[in-house]
């Protein structure tokens, strides 16, 4: 271990010279401190804020200066919140949408994924920059022309303006995931390819047998990206799905927010962030290794 410290080849921003003096340790870990708690309060103190909030009353939330401690908490603000807001509805439609679109894409992302990296079909490198080149159009570009397909689905001239397929379909062809797996994909061998074809095993059959049991760590790291991307949209939603009884979570507390106090729907805001902050702590392991597995070979 001490000869990779003091290999040439290995490059730190603070040399090992410096950290085997007392002076160097001292101010690598105040540095190191300083950073680690500057980031954490940058990253935690809105999650502080929202969640303290929703303990305080009505006066106390809007209250200048402010208050970093609610000084009469109230924890019947998240029942209200709960109740008054029906949540247990949003949280349910959130989660039937959320999971719609994790199907969609795991079918045809899966699919488009599989035939460039292992199928290789003609002018598959091209059609791979499409897809990526897309990740390089702000969404906003995009939201008349999807609003306008929903409006009129071409050929079958559909409506679907009020229908979870509005939600779902523009889902289905997401780039980035398209690019993680295919990634990942070029990681397994094609002598397990070549293996399966003398077997007898088709495309499809290579796909199911061995491409996806193998690929388990890519797949759920896909998962949690689709999951949470349709929880925290707002914006197609609110243009796709009108009524609030139907709307997801995000959405729907504001829709039937009127009228509700302040305190009332910061601890409607704090329920609804829970569920993503329980996917990241109990999946982190996983998103971690899912997105760096395809960088190894072998």
């Amino acid at each position: 271990m001490a000869a990779t410290l003091s290999s040439p080849q290995t490059r730190t921003l603070i040399s090992t010279a410096t950290l085997s003096r007392r002076k160097g340790r001292i101010t690598y870990r105040i540095v190191l401190t300083l950073v680690v708690v500057v980031f954490t309060l940058v990253f935690l103190g809105p999650l502080y804020w929202m969640v303290t909030g929703g303990f305080k009353s009505a006066s106390e939330v809007v209250a200048n200066p402010p208050t970093y401690i609610p000084k009469h908490p109230k924890p019947g603000n998240y029942h209200t919140a709960w109740t008054q807001l029906k949540l247990a509805r949003l949280l349910f439609n959130t989660l039937y949408y959320a999971f719609g679109a994790l199907a969609f894409q795991l079918v045809f992302d899966v699919a488009a994924a599989y035939a460039v990296s292992k199928l290789r079909p003609v002018f598959g490198n091209i059609i791979l920059a499409g897809m990526l080149a897309t990740l390089m159009i702000p969404s906003a570009v995009l939201i008349v022309p999807q609003y306008v397909t929903v409006l009129d689905l071409p050929l079958l001239h559909f409506n679907l303006i009020g229908t979870p397929w509005a939600i779902w379909l523009p889902t289905v062809a997401n780039g980035f995931n398209i690019f993680l797996l295919k990634r990942f994909f070029d990681s397994i061998p094609n002598d397990l390819m070549h293996a399966a074809a003398i077997d007898g095993a088709g495309p499809l059959r290579t796909l199911w047998s061995i491409i996806l049991p193998m690929s388990r760590p890519i797949l759920g790291v896909v998962s949690i990206f689709a999951v949470v991307n349709v929880w925290k949209d707002f914006l197609w939603p609110m243009l796709v799905e009108p009524d609030p009884k139907n709307q997801p979570i995000n959405l729907g507390i504001n829709s039937l927010s009127q009228g509700v106090p302040e305190n009332v729907i910061i601890a409607a805001l704090a329920i609804s962030a829970i569920p993503t902050l329980l996917i990241f702590l109990l999946f982190q392991r996983n998103i971690m290794s899912g997105l760096t597995a395809g960088g190894l070979k072998g």
